[in-house]
């Protein structure tokens, strides 16, 4: 062989993209070699698909599709991978002389919840705005207004003994999980500043401020299947992950999306995240960094509203035990009028722990779920205490 002919195949080997999703896929099925591999895809091809080859040249097209020689662009064999592997001709294959805006799409609602301490006073004068209503759907006494924003739509829901919370609502439709990770930790920013400064102005005070964005999502469309659905949806649950710790967000996509596909090739699992979906019906997780819920069954899911219910009476009461654990962290004694004193946390408590005799198991699932990754009985628990140690803590 010539050294120009060396030279040519040397430099064609190194732009060899190959398939390391068909590999792990083939791997994780237990056919560890591409022999063992062939008999079984011979085998699911005469039972489900025409013209099945020789099991020689099947071994041959699966070296050379895993090796990147060959991409995949045969349709029956990409239904073969499909039906052999149990995923998406996206999830194997990626994009071949195709628009990828167009067929790959991860279509979220996020549902951003910041909340404000605003004091009993002050939660009262917004409680009697015009605009605020009640809304008998919520788990305690609440009035909510519409508040004007940019992007997307929002509500300041507001509860007697001083927390205010903005319900921000978001349609996404992004190509992968890197991007609505970049995107959050972009966005989160701008939400703690937007927020601040309208409670200011609708409180006619400079002295408060937003705590903390917590978020939901509620997933309307995904690329994923089987396994892969599921591990994307656990990384949703906590989407940083795939950031480095000190990387700028603006340049962190790239990085992003390396990890990305190597967890969703590789599987993901985080301990402090808890399951509630109902197999056949919905997949979702809960994590201290947020929701996902995915209807799989929508006319027999949870609806999206109960989701939004269940998380604005929680980071109600999660706002309200944080601030009086910050005073006495700081040596003050937390001093709150009688009505939400140690007695109303105590009752509130029962009320978001305990079911309701018209709640089904989803929603019960749902509620556990939250309570054990957002730590608020903890917190609740310390709130009593310190209102009951300081003279009952009320006046």
């Amino acid at each position: 062989m010539s050294t120009d002919k060396v030279t040519d195949k040397i430099r064609a080997s190194r732009q060899l993209q190959p398939n390391l999703v068909l590999t792990a896929k083939r791997e994780a099925r237990g056919w560890t070699s591409r022999r063992r591999a062939a008999r079984e895809l011979h085998r699911i091809w005469k039972d489900n698909l025409p013209g099945c080859p020789d099991l020689e040249s099947l071994e041959k097209s699966l070296y050379r599709h895993e090796t990147g020689r060959v991409q995949v662009r045969d349709d029956t064999y990409r239904k073969l991978y499909c039906l052999a592997y149990e995923a998406t001709p996206q999830e194997l294959f990626g994009w071949i002389g195709a628009d990828p805006a167009a067929e790959q799409r991860l279509v979220v609602r996020s549902h951003k919840f910041i909340p404000v301490f605003i004091g009993v006073e002050s939660a009262e004068r917004l409680r009697d705005d015009p605009r605020a209503v009640a809304n008998d759907k919520h788990w305690l006494d609440c009035r909510v207004m519409p508040v004007d924003v940019i992007n997307g739509e929002c509500d300041l829901h507001v509860w007697p003994f001083g927390i205010a919370i903005f319900h921000l609502v978001e349609d996404l439709a992004l190509p992968n999980i890197a991007s609505l990770s970049v995107w959050r930790v972009q966005s989160y920013k701008d939400n703690m500043g937007w927020a601040t400064g309208k409670i200011r102005e609708l409180a006619e005070r400079n002295d408060i401020e937003a705590a903390y964005v917590l978020s939901a999502y509620w997933i309307e469309e995904a690329p994923w299947s089987g396994e892969t659905l599921d591990a994307a949806l656990q990384i949703l649950a906590v989407p940083k992950v795939l950031l480095e710790r000190d990387i700028d967000p603006v340049n962190a996509l790239g990085h992003a999306e390396l990890v990305e596909r190597t967890l969703l090739v590789e599987g993901f699992e985080h301990a402090g995240i808890v399951p509630f979906g109902i197999k056949g019906i919905s997949i979702a997780y809960a994590s201290w960094s947020g929701v996902v819920y995915f209807p799989v069954a929508y006319q027999r899911s949870l609806a999206e509203e109960d989701l939004v219910h269940c998380e604005l009476a929680v980071q109600s009461l999660w706002a309200y035990s944080d601030h009086l654990n910050r005073l006495v962290e700081r040596g003050s004694d937390p001093v709150v009028p009688a009505e939400y004193g140690w007695r109303f946390l105590r009752g509130a408590r029962s009320r978001i722990a305990n079911a309701r005799p018209q709640e089904n198991e989803q929603h019960r699932s749902m509620r556990n779920a939250i309570l054990a990754t957002c730590d608020l009985e903890s917190h609740l628990a310390q709130s009593i205490e310190a209102l009951r140690d300081s003279a009952g803590g009320e006046i």
